[in-house]
């Protein structure tokens, strides 16, 4: 009988260590999600900061050269790259 009270004992505390693994699981996942998230957003906004000096720099003077339409393209289009880079959100499943 005696047997039997550590063996539930040790089942129970393995349960719990596998429960508050998982919860530290899913926090680190949330974490490094909400991460990825920020990254992106600051790449948004310092390439529209980039793209916004560009077009200033370039119209400043009266005329676009060829420097500056390259420029302003390849600015364009690495914003455009990074808009796609967006990370993917899963669906949270609330099992708390």
């Amino acid at each position: 009988m005696l047997h039997m009270g550590i063996s539930t004992q040790s089942s129970d505390s393995s349960i719990k260590q596998e429960i508050m693994n998982n919860e530290q699981s899913a926090d680190s996942k949330q974490f490094v999600g909400n991460l990825k998230n920020g990254i992106w957003l600051f790449g948004i906004s310092s390439w529209l900061f980039g793209i916004t000096d560009r077009s200033i720099a370039s119209f400043s003077d009266g005329y676009l050269s060829a420097l500056d339409l390259t420029q302003l393209f390849t600015a364009a289009t690495f914003f455009v790259a990074w808009i796609f880079l967006k990370p993917t959100s899963k669906p949270q499943s609330s099992n708390r």
